[in-house]
This record gives structure tokens, sequence and C-alpha cells, in this order.
């Protein structure tokens, strides 16, 4: 008999991705931009960083992921690092934010460096079990849709609550001092990420049961590797977010200087942002009239294509606002499904394997995830230093202006349709995964 998911432990769990986008948001959309022009850091030299953070970061989530399947309390074995790691998260995100001014350039890059290190390590901590979660909460697709909906409609408005606000609140908070404002404002957006984590804490269950692993790290990765499905969903979820944060690393750039005001930035931002809640609410309707795979590959050829087209569009905001909105809503609705796809993947691995390995399967899509944003942003980072951009100049030459433009929508429409592509060799569709439910239920 499948148990009801209620409606307030499906806000509480959204409220976990809520927290982490309130910190992630900001370092995806804001950190390149407060990096170069605000702290005055080489944009070639943050590329490198957020590579090098990045992919050591992500060599450590197997390593998390096996930590947390090993784990055993009485509230779980994934809940109570929400509990354990609230406050620290918080405080890795406001010291990402708290460069001194008065260090030297040498300083402040080594100061970028430990900080931005500590909160994606701080960020995979307790990513990796609040991620894992989603998949011992419930077994029935129908509640994993709403869940993961819920979820990323909440993470979408922690988003847009942290990103509307961090600008006004730095301005208000800091006046002309950009770098103290730009502080006090991401210690108010962590002490509210800090509350959230405890929320999803208290009023979240594990319901599936894994029992006890004997199994060592290497044999469980050795095991995770041998997962076909693992492999492609690796794939799906490397061009995912190569779409998103090349985009959002783009987009104030291409407002600052492809439009002529920064100012548009939040219209842009603002049709993103409303995109994505609307894509998260259409990933659960859709899906109970279509098949999930088949809305994958369609969303992510409607994303891809139109973000192309948008090189093309005529320069014109309220054009480029409604795309934007467009383009994210069909981007959402593959995000959405992408992590109910991660989900089926520990299932099949369970029926095929006989071995249940959710904080193995989650932490290291997770590391696929950080890869792909350590390659995103050094994309993102190197494209603008080789092409000769410079900071706060009124007009970037011309293959700095093409290399923005590009980067905000070519760039994320391809790596779209390399996900369709790649779709073909996914086969863990509604029918497959009722058949594997079915056969856990009689074993």
């Amino acid at each position: 008999m499948k148990e009801k998911i209620t409606l307030k432990e499906k806000i509480s769990y959204g409220l976990g991705d809520m927290a982490s986008h309130i910190g992630l948001d900001n370092v995806i959309i804001f950190l390149t931009f407060y990096y170069t022009d605000v702290v005055g850091l080489p944009a070639a030299f943050v590329g490198t960083m957020f590579l090098l953070a990045r992919s050591i970061d992500a060599i450590i989530d197997p390593a998390m992921g096996y930590l947390a399947d090993n784990t055993r309390t009485k509230w779980g074995k994934f809940r109570p690092y929400l509990l354990w790691l609230a406050l620290p998260f918080g405080i890795s995100c406001l010291l990402t934010y708290a460069v001194p001014e008065s260090l030297s350039l040498t300083g402040k890059m080594i100061f970028a460096s430990v900080s931005y290190s500590f909160m994606m390590l701080m960020y995979t901590a307790i990513n990796i079990p609040y991620c894992s979660m989603g998949a011992v909460i419930t077994s029935s697709n129908e509640q994993r849709i709403s869940l993961q909906s819920w979820r990323f409609f909440l993470a979408t408005l922690g988003g847009a609550m942290s990103t509307f606000l961090m600008m006004p609140l730095a301005t208000w908070l800091g006046g002309d001092d950009k770098l103290s404002g730009y502080r006090l404002a991401m210690g108010i957006m962590a002490a509210l990420a800090v509350v959230m984590f405890w929320i999803c804490f208290a009023n979240t269950r594990e319901r599936i049961k894994a029992p006890a692993s004997h199994s060592n790290y290497l044999s469980d990765l050795k095991d995770l590797f041998a997962n076909d499905q693992w492999r492609v969903v690796a794939m799906l979820v490397l061009t995912n977010i190569g779409f998103g944060v090349i985009r959002l690393g783009a987009m104030m750039y291409y407002v600052t200087y492809y439009l002529g005001s920064a100012s548009w930035f939040m219209w842009l931002l603002g049709a993103h942002i409303a995109g994505k809640a609307a894509g998260s609410a259409m990933a659960k309707q859709l899906t109970r009239r279509y098949n999930k795979v088949q809305m994958f590959g369609t969303c992510s050829v409607l994303a891809g294509v139109l973000s192309i087209a948008l090189f093309f569009a005529p320069k014109l905001v309220i054009v480029l606002v409604v795309m934007t909105f467009i383009i994210s809503t069909f981007y959402q609705c593959t995000t959405t499904l992408m992590w109910v796809m991660m989900a089926d993947v520990a299932d099949y691995g369970e029926w095929k394997q006989g071995k249940r390995m959710d904080g193995i399967v989650f932490s290291t899509l997770l590391a696929v995830l950080k890869l792909g944003m350590a390659l995103s942003g050094a994309i993102v980072g190197w494209t603008l230093g080789f092409s000769g951009y410079v900071a706060h100049a009124e007009i970037q030459n011309g293959a700095a202006l093409l290399s923005i433009i590009s980067l905000f929508t070519v760039v994320p429409g391809i790596l779209s349709l390399a996900a369709f592509v790649m779709l073909r060799w996914y086969k863990l569709d509604d029918s497959v995964m009722h058949e594997i439910n079915l056969a856990k239920q009689n074993a």
C-alpha cells in the first residue's frame, strides 16, 4: 500500500532546496560578476578557480554519498545531515561574499579561492543527503514527480528571493561600500537558509529502508559504474547543468554590454525565474498524461531550438523577455524530470544488482553536476578572458561581444539538443519503472 505524502511534507522537503538555491543561485548568477567587477579579480583567474575548486569538490562527492549511505541514526541516514550542517553551510555562504577590501590582489585571490572552496564543500556535505532523501521518502513515481515539482518550485522562489533582493539589499546596507553591502546582504540570506534546512529536517520522513551494507567503497563504485542507466543520466546531468550555468553566468554581461544597461538584468532574470516556476508546475501536470521520457525529449528540443533562435532575435527587450520566459519554462521541465530519473536509477540498480545505494547514486551524479558547473563556469571565464573582455569598458570589442551573446544563446542551445540525442539510450520509462516496482513488491 502506497503511503500518501502530505502537502506539508512536500513543502518542507522543497524548503531544503530553497535553502540551497539561496546560496547556489547567487554563486551561478552573481559570483563571476562580483569577483570580476566588484572585487577586481581577473576573469581568466576566476574561470580557472571555478574549474579547480569544483573539480576537487566533485571528487569528494562519492565519499560523502558512501558516508551517508552507511549512516544510521534514529532520524534516518540522510535527514540528520540537514540538522548538523545547516549552520556551517550558512557560514560558508557568508564567507564567499566577504572578500576584505584591504587585501592585496594576491590576498583577494587567495581569500576567494579558500572561501569559495569551503562553500562548495559545505554545499556538497548537506546537499547530497538532501537530494538522496527524494528517493527514500516514497517509491511512487507519481509522488516522486509531485515531490520534485514542489522542490523545484520552491527552489525557484528561493533563487528569486536571493537574486532579486541581493543587489537592492547590498546597495541599501552598504551604500557606496559595495563589498560591505554584498557581505551584509548575504548574511541575511544565509540565516534564512539555515532556518529552512531545519524546517525540512523536522517535517520529512524516510520511508524506504535499506539494510546496512557490508560492501566497501570501491565495490559500491564498481557496481555503480556497471549500471548502464547511471551512465546515461550522468550525461544528461552534464548537459543540463551546462545549459543553466553558462546561460546564467553570461546573463549579466549580456544585458550590460549587448543590451547596453545593467538595469535590464532584473527583467531577464525575472522572466527566467517565472519560467522556472512555470516549468516546475508543467512537469507535474504533463506527466499525468504523457510519458516522462517523451516529455524530457520534447522540452529539450524546444529549449535548445529557441535558445539558438535567441541569437538571431531582434534587439527588443520585450522579445528577449518573452523568449527567456519560454526557454526557461522548457529547461526547468527537463531539470525536474532529470531528478526523478536519478531516483529511478537507484531503483533500477537495486532491481538489477540487489543493492540499494541512494547516497552513492546521488553523490556521483552530483559530482558530475559539479564537474559540469566547473567546466561551464570556466568556459564563461576563459571565453571572456581570451576574447579580450575588459571589465567596466563602455564598449567591448567585437570578439568579446560576440562571445557574450553566444554564451547566452547558442552554446546552451547546443547542449540542450545534445541531451535529446543522448536520451535514446535511456530506457527507464514509466512502464519499465512500473515493472520494477511490482517486482520489488513481490520479492
